[in-house]
């Protein structure tokens, strides 16, 4: 069961990501988009301020559940996670802060220049 839980969490945790990445180019997800690219900034900082900044309920539990299967000594980021799992490369925390925030920066703007111009266009 507990492989089921950390399949689901890393199915769910990658779809995230990518529609986080790039749901902002189909018009009928941009809106969408931009409310779950607030979410994870939310998380990040209001969540963070008491958790840790770059908090991710979504990390932490598929760790609690990857810590039951017997895997410790996780990167704190789920990217730095991602890649390890994907390339077995461990890279530093700070490269996998460094792509994160970069990435988040410029969905989140490619989101809101698209979610403006959608907006305008309409009747």
């Amino acid at each position: 069961m507990l492989q089921f839980y950390h399949y689901t969490f890393q199915t769910f945790h990658i779809a995230l990501i990518l529609f986080n990445v790039l749901g902002w180019i189909p018009r009928p997800t941009a809106r969408l988009n931009l409310i779950t690219l607030v979410a994870t900034g939310l998380s990040w900082t209001v969540l963070g301020a008491f958790y840790g900044l770059g908090y991710c309920p979504l990390t932490d539990w598929h760790y609690g559940v990857l810590e039951r299967l017997g895997r410790y000594n996780l990167p704190v980021s789920y990217i730095a996670f991602l890649i390890e799992e994907i390339w077995s490369i461990r890279i530093a925390t700070a490269t996998a802060d460094w792509i994160t925030g970069t990435t988040y920066a410029l969905a989140l703007l490619a989101s809101v220049l698209r979610n403006i111009k959608i907006r305008q266009t309409l009747p």
